[in-house]
């Protein structure tokens, strides 16, 4: 998968095109990811000791990794990513600018 947890990502496609938000867990099985913000949803919560009023509260749903790209870190701007390796490790790089990410 070409993001990972941590970065910083912007949506491409969906309701909240545009959007910019950080990833916050990764499905890699399903190919999704959680992103801070972003794909809100209500879901019905029973009491617990977590929620104790119960009620409907708001959580990100994931999304399809497709539909985000990643932000380039020195430019701030969504940029596609290749892979590359540099001292015998493998990193990502950014297409547009061929600068390292990691």
């Amino acid at each position: 998968m070409f993001v990972k947890t941590g970065d910083k990502v912007r949506v491409i496609a969906g309701k909240d095109k545009g959007k910019e938000g950080t990833v916050k867990q990764l499905f890699v099985k399903n190919n999704r990811v959680i992103v801070e913000g972003i794909n809100m949803i209500k879901k019905h919560q029973k009491p617990s000791n977590a929620y104790p009023q119960g009620g409907m509260i708001d959580m990100e749903a994931p999304i399809n990794a497709s539909n985000v790209m990643l932000i380039d870190p020195s430019t701030n701007e969504p940029t596609r990513v290749g892979h590359s390796v540099i001292d015998g490790k493998k990193v990502r790089v950014s297409k547009k600018s061929g600068q390292a990410i990691d």
